[in-house]
């Protein structure tokens, strides 16, 4: 198009592409991320994921290239969640708790210090951002503050301050400052529904590809960016993989982007690339709900994590606790 037809001034004889979508909710920004970075670029078997309200997912090979959207919601944005906010100066974005005492250690957005040295100042804590929510979950799995299924132990309120009634369930209170910060049942909860959907997915193109593992997991976006994909792996939001193997690969849909402004060569790739990508519809796949509810377990209710459990000591399989007895503590750590 002209861009001037469409009121974009940006000069006279200025011209607008807009990107190909592969499909209805695997837009033209996953388009751009697998002409960056997908996974037709390699041999092994790549797992692209771009997280937001709907993750767009990728995967495959050189032979083959599978996409489709799962409905994760607002909850990784910090949407949902009691204290959550968004990736800002004074937001929580890196959690550590001890596992004897239940303490935590923090970080916040704008500042390198953690909590427990020198010069931290509780006032300047404002919330929690995703990056953050994925790792206290993890920590408070870790920990064995939360089970299995989910679950805040309501047991350990009797022994430790940092768990505290809240009705008929327990929170975990994350920070007392000028606003107490905690992490309620609903908090958990939120996150349990948003990971599965998203686990659900991967799990689902695993299918169709006819694969048990992957070989590389590449994290898209801004949110992919900064959250650390131990903690991802532990919650169970992305199958299990090498650790090494796994990282961020940054604004994929604006280098894509980038690539297709300045090389019409990569216009026509990209408008080839998204003929061959093969959309798999989740909504209408039996399985996906099969997959959806084994993710909502930590970090999964049915499949093992044998390469995050090679360097992580995962807590011992637990439930629901039934009242009555002691609360049963587990161990933890790397």
């Amino acid at each position: 198009l002209a861009a001037r037809d469409i009121g974009i001034a940006i000069a006279p004889a200025g011209r607008t592409y807009i990107l190909p979508c592969i499909a209805g909710h695997v837009g033209a920004d996953a388009a751009a991320v697998a002409l960056a970075d997908g996974p037709q670029h390699h041999d092994e078997t790549t797992l692209v994921v771009d997280i937001g309200t709907n993750a767009e997912i990728l995967l495959g090979n050189r032979a083959r290239v599978l996409a489709a959207s799962s409905p994760t919601g607002p909850a990784f944005e910090g949407a949902e969640i009691s204290c959550g906010q968004r990736a800002a100066i004074g937001a929580i974005e890196r959690v550590r708790i001890d596992p004897a005492t239940l303490e935590p250690r923090l970080r916040i957005i704008g500042s390198e210090l953690w909590s427990d040295e020198l010069g931290f100042t509780d006032a300047n804590v404002t919330g929690v951002c995703g990056s953050g929510i994925i790792e206290v979950i993890a920590e408070m799995y870790l920990a064995g503050i939360i089970t299995t299924d989910g679950v805040i132990d309501a047991r350990l309120a009797a022994g430790n301050e940092r768990i505290i009634m809240d009705g008929r369930t327990a929170s975990y209170v994350l920070h007392r400052g000028a606003r107490e910060l905690r992490i309620t049942q609903g908090d958990v909860r939120a996150i349990q529904l948003a990971k599965a959907a998203l686990y659900a997915g991967c799990r689902l193109l695993m299918d169709k590809l006819g694969v048990a593992t992957v070989d590389r997991i590449k994290l898209a976006g801004a949110f992919g960016t900064f959250i650390d994909p131990k903690y991802a792996m532990i919650l169970g939001l992305i199958p299990d993989c090498d650790l090494a193997a796994v990282g961020s690969v940054g604004n994929a849909a604006g280098t894509g982007a980038r690539m297709a402004l300045l090389n019409r060569g990569h216009r026509r790739e990209v408008e080839a690339l998204v003929r061959r990508i093969e959309k798999i519809e989740t909504a209408l796949e039996p399985r996906f709900q099969e997959h959806f509810v084994n993710a909502m377990a930590l970090p999964n209710k049915v499949e093992p994590f044998p390469r995050l459990s090679a360097v992580v000591t995962l807590p011992l399989p637990s439930h629901e606790p039934e009242g009555g007895g002691p609360a049963r503590r587990r161990g933890r750590r790397p």
